[in-house]
């Protein structure tokens, strides 16, 4: 029996629809299971902009650093999109709150489901077996180098910067990662170009002496987004940087089906953060029409985090049980389609109390 306080960032467009659907599951895993959750609800992202002239407020963030755990729903706005030159974005939020939380390793399940095999837009074949978790560095490289321009704006430079205890401390949720999945892990680097690869892989080189029953491989990014598509099955785990990362997660995500289906976390504090892989959003806002698999699955993964890993292995097969029936949302064209609230409802009923 647990008590918990959430902070809960539920942010724009569709976020707050879909974490409606993954509060009411954890507060039906409270009843079955006995534990209380509080949420405790703050803006972040554009909703916040418009409250407070911040994307992260400091309240949001103090309120972040003293909660058990984070759940946050998306995002972003077109208003933002279509303006590059407007100073302040929603997701300047999002990396200040990684950063100053200490959030380092983005983990992104992919699988398939036998049962929606058919909106992958690989042949069915491709997808059986297809198992893997992406590891990417979350505080460093190119998105927090130095940037900017030069002779007059017309010359712009991002740098890629990483250092070994980086490097080290990623590569080792890597490995501790694929020893409790199925003992493979694959380095994804530019190592033929780019000199901060060159030290992701000697790093990993090294430290693969003291993790024996791991297997290792090293793979090129661009091959490895070929694999992607052409064997993805052959992937356990995949650790890689910060820019990398955020591009192969994406187009691994299309795998499933559905963006609606894939969960994350962003963990390397105490706090952790847990949230659906897909945007805001905006035009979808109050129809009733987006997924909250995704989300609820991220509930899961936060109870797992929590300590409560059979509470989450329950809500994953609550998930499954409501998809395997037939029923869901417009996107996975089911065979009985519901609305947001409709399929939160259904899986919470599926947790049974």
């Amino acid at each position: 029996m647990g008590s918990f306080k959430i902070a809960v960032l539920d942010g724009d467009g569709i976020g707050p629809e879909v974490i409606k659907q993954g509060i009411k599951v954890l507060d039906r895993v409270g009843v079955r299971f006995g534990h209380t959750f509080h949420y405790h609800f703050a803006p972040v992202g554009a909703v916040a902009i418009d409250q407070t002239g911040d994307p992260l407020p400091p309240e949001t963030l103090a309120l972040c650093k003293e909660s058990d755990a984070i759940f946050f729903g998306a995002i972003g706005h077109p208003r933002f999109d279509n303006d590059p030159t407007l100073k302040v974005r929603p997701e300047q939020g999002l990396l200040r709150l990684r950063k100053e939380l200490g959030l380092y390793a983005n983990l992104r399940p992919v699988a398939g489901y036998a049962q929606l095999t058919h909106l992958s837009p690989l042949r069915p074949e491709r997808m059986v077996g297809v198992d893997m978790l992406i590891v990417r560095e979350l505080t460093g490289g190119t998105y927090f180098g130095e940037k900017g321009r030069r002779d007059g704006g017309n010359t712009a430079y991002d740098t890629c910067i990483y250092s070994r205890a980086e490097v080290e401390r990623i590569v080792q949720v890597g490995f501790e990662a694929a020893r409790n999945r199925r003992g493979k892990l694959t380095l994804v680097d530019k190592a033929n170009v780019m000199e901060s690869s060159r030290l992701w892989r000697e790093v990993t080189q090294e430290m693969a002496a003291n993790n024996p029953d791991v297997a290792l491989n090293y793979m090129f990014v661009d091959n490895a987004a070929m694999q992607l598509i052409l064997n993805p099955a052959q992937f356990d785990v995949i650790v890689t940087d910060n820019l990398f990362g955020d591009i192969l997660s994406d187009a691994s995500s299309v795998l499933a089906g559905s963006l609606g289906l894939l969960p994350s976390s962003s963990v390397g504090a105490a706090v952790g953060m847990f949230e659906p892989i897909h945007g805001s959003w905006p035009e979808g806002a109050g129809q009733d029409r987006a997924n909250p698999v995704a989300t609820i699955l991220s509930a899961a993964m936060l109870l797992d985090h929590l300590g409560l890993v059979a509470e989450g292995d329950a809500v994953r097969h609550a998930v499954n049980t409501t998809l395997e029936s037939g029923v869901g949302t417009e996107d996975l064209h089911p065979q009985h389609k519901v609305g947001t609230n409709a399929m939160g409802d259904l899986i919470a009923d599926a947790l049974g109390a």
